[in-house]
């Protein structure tokens, strides 16, 4: 339970730092780059900054490249191009949630584990012909104290469930409304770097 509640720390501590609006999707980056490209694309150089830039700038970074790699490109292979970036952006961004899911859901079952294990041990010394149940192991005071102790376990494995959970879930959020974010820049680039193709002639 000790490991499991460091773990879920760091992981909550990782993601906050992860997660944030700057390292995800700037709020201007896409106008910026809209106005970047507004007459022509850019160099290599920029394009590999803006890729650096964060998960958003990856995405947008891909279809510039995209763009320039093969000027008479299609819109369906823009947009495919687009989706396998932002695959793999979205599947950056859900780094380590399953871990901090699969903590959220194990941790009662662990307490209850010590738990169950502590109330065996504590009805296993109040047989007849043990030791302990010839003495003060037979005394009640002491077997309700060690049965508060056993329930400590499971009380132990909520402390460190529900904040995962909750933790957990509030991730989850952040990272779905990045992916429409994601997506939605996607379609506004599109049409702008599709005006940059070259056409074949029918």
């Amino acid at each position: 339970m000790l490991v499991c509640s460091v773990v879920a720390l760091a992981l909550v501590i990782e993601r906050f730092s992860s997660l944030r609006p700057a390292r995800v999707a700037p709020p201007r980056l896409l106008d910026e780059v809209l106005t970047l490209t507004r007459s022509n694309l850019p160099g290599p150089d920029v394009v590999n900054r803006l890729g650096g830039n964060s998960a958003l700038g990856q995405v947008l970074a891909a279809g510039l490249r995209s763009v320039i790699a093969e000027p008479r490109i299609t819109e369906e292979a823009l947009r495919q191009s687009l989706e396998g970036a932002g695959r793999i952006a979205l599947h950056r961004l859900e780094r380590y949630l399953n871990t901090l899911g699969t903590i959220a859901t194990a941790a009662p079952l662990l307490g209850l584990l010590g738990t169950v294990v502590g109330m065996i041990e504590i009805f296993g010394a109040q047989a007849p012909g043990t030791a302990l149940a010839a003495g003060a192991g037979a005394n009640p005071v002491q077997m309700a104290h060690g049965i508060s102790i056993a329930l400590y376990n499971t009380a132990f494995g909520l402390i460190v469930a529900i904040p995962s959970l909750m933790f957990y879930r509030y991730f989850r959020g952040r990272v779905d409304e990045y992916a429409l974010d994601l997506e939605q820049a996607a379609e506004r680039l599109v049409p702008h770097l599709m005006r940059f193709a070259v056409r074949t002639p029918a």
